[in-house]
């Protein structure tokens, strides 16, 4: 089980990308930068600076997947900002990301029309990451 999010969740998530052939297939046409998750601070679970999990995603390859300092994701393309129950509740399949955005639970700082061309991307993404064994900081060990 990895913490969410660590560095060793951050790598099993890449590792998760590119197994994915549903990824992989409906991705093969982005060629639109980095995608940066961002999960402000949260010092009460364990989480106590802003934090990003920065995706280097290119033509269906995650080519580099890592955990950055806020400030460090801004230059990414594409930027999602949600509160850690929001990304918990996206992990666990229980909200959609694209659904998320449009209820204003992830922020989205990038063009909403090529993420909503790219739907099926976000899909495999978030299949991806219900694939790495994960402990929530908010729930017990």
């Amino acid at each position: 089980m990895h913490a969410f999010p660590s560095p060793e969740w951050v790598a099993a998530y890449g590792a998760a990308i590119n197994a994915s052939d549903d990824y992989r297939t409906a991705s093969t046409d982005w060629t639109h930068g980095s995608v940066a998750l961002v999960l402000p601070a949260q010092p009460a679970i364990g989480v106590p600076d802003d934090v990003a999990i920065l995706l280097d995603l290119d033509r269906g390859v995650c080519r580099e997947a890592r955990l950055v300092a806020r400030t460090a994701a801004q230059q990414a393309p594409f930027i999602l900002t949600a509160e850690y129950r929001y990304w918990k509740q996206i992990i666990k399949k229980e909200l959609g990301p694209i659904a998320g955005i449009m209820q204003r639970k992830v922020a989205l700082q990038g063009s909403l029309p090529i993420v909503v061309r790219f739907i099926k991307s976000a899909e495999a993404l978030v299949d991806a990451a219900t694939r790495v064994p994960t402990r929530f900081l908010d729930e017990g060990k």
